[in-house]
C-alpha cells in the first residue's frame, strides 16, 4: 500500500508539472504573438531625426525615458500595423479570413486623427497624468515620423506631395459638385467612392444644381498624421500609406433648384473652409497613386 501510495503522488506530481510547463507554454506563444503583432503597428509629421530607426528622440535636459517607457518604444521597430493581425477589417473581408495582398485599398482609416487638447506644463512634467501624455505624445509622433522616413525611401516630398493633394483636393471637390460619378470613381478609394455615391444622390434629391469653386493658393496645408498598413507580416515592403492633411482654404458655394433659383449660397462671397482628409497609395503596386480614402470630421 505505500508503495503503491507513493507511485501515485509520484504521478500526480509529474500531471501537475506538464500541466504547468504546457500553461507557460502557451501564454509564452500568446506573448510572443503579441510582441510579433505589435512591432508590425504603424508610425505624422516630416521628422529629421529617423533615418533607418528611429534611434533617437530628443527630450528636455535631465529626462530620461524610464524602462517601461522604453520597452513601449520598442514595439515601433518596424513602424507597420498588420492588416491581418491586429486591424479590424469589414465584415465581408473578416469572413475571408485574412486580406489579401492584391487588395486595392485596406478599406478603414488606421488610428483616425483626433486634436490632442493642450495641457499646463505643470501638469506634463510633474503628474503621474502629465508623464502618462507626454509617452503617448512620443509613441504617436514616432510612428508618423517612422512612416514618413519610410514615404521618403520610396522619393516621397513633402511640397510635390502637397502639390498632388490640393489639385486632387480641387478635382475630387469640383467632380462632387458636378455629380460625375465615373471620374469620381478613380480618384477615392471603394469604400470613400460609397459614401460620396450616397452624398450626392441626397443632395441631388433636394437640390437640381450646385456651383463650387476654390480660390488658389490655398491658405494653409499640414501633414497631421502618417500611417503604415501592412498587408504581409512575412514581407515589410507590401504596405499601404495613409497620410491626414490639414486643408485651409477659400471657397465659393451655392446651390440651385429645379427653376434655376439659389436656395442656399452665395457665389459671390469667399468663405474658410477647413478640411481634413485622409490621402492612401499602396506602396507596392506598380503605378499606384494617391487617392482620398477619409474624411475627418471637424
Amino acid at each position: 500500500m505505500n508503495f503503491r501510495s507513493f507511485r501515485a503522488v509520484q504521478t500526480l506530481h509529474r500531471t501537475a508539472q506538464n500541466r504547468a510547463f504546457t500553461s507557460w507554454l502557451a501564454n509564452s506563444t500568446i506573448y510572443s504573438c503579441g510582441i510579433t503583432n505589435g512591432s508590425q503597428l504603424g508610425i505624422q509629421k516630416t521628422s529629421s531625426f529617423l533615418s533607418n530607426s528611429q534611434t533617437a528622440f530628443p527630450l528636455p535636459r535631465g529626462h530620461k525615458i524610464s524602462s517601461a517607457v522604453a520597452a513601449e518604444l520598442s514595439i515601433f521597430s518596424h513602424g507597420i500595423r498588420s492588416v491581418t493581425t491586429q486591424a479590424k477589417a469589414p465584415p465581408q473581408v473578416r469572413q475571408m479570413g485574412a486580406l489579401k495582398v492584391s487588395m486595392l485599398s485596406p478599406g478603414f482609416i488606421y488610428e483616425p486623427y483626433s486634436p490632442r487638447q493642450p495641457i499646463p506644463f505643470w501638469q506634463r512634467w510633474f503628474t503621474r497624468s502629465g508623464w502618462r501624455r507626454t509617452k503617448d505624445d512620443i509613441i504617436l509622433e514616432l510612428k508618423s515620423a517612422y512612416a514618413i522616413a519610410k514615404l521618403r525611401k520610396k522619393g516621397y516630398s513633402k511640397q510635390k506631395f502637397y502639390v498632388e493633394a490640393v489639385n486632387l483636393y480641387k478635382e475630387i471637390n469640383t467632380l462632387i459638385a458636378n455629380g460625375d460619378k465615373t471620374s469620381l470613381r478613380k480618384a477615392v478609394t471603394e469604400n470613400m467612392y460609397s459614401a460620396l455615391k450616397n452624398e450626392i444622390k441626397l443632395r441631388e434629391s433636394k437640390w437640381k444644381k450646385v456651383y463650387w469653386e476654390m480660390i488658389v493658393p490655398v491658405v494653409k496645408i499640414r501633414t497631421l498624421r502618417a500611417r503604415m498598413i501592412g498587408v504581409d507580416r512575412n514581407d515589410l515592403e507590401k504596405v499601404f500609406m495613409q497620410l491626414t492633411l490639414e486643408i485651409l482654404a477659400k471657397q465659393k458655394f451655392e446651390a440651385y433648384n429645379s427653376e434655376g433659383a439659389v436656395v442656399a449660397g452665395d457665389k459671390s462671397k469667399e468663405v474658410l473652409v477647413r478640411d481634413i482628409w485622409v490621402f492612401e497609395k499602396s506602396l507596392f503596386h506598380e503605378g499606384a497613386y494617391w487617392r482620398l480614402c477619409g474624411r475627418i470630421p471637424i
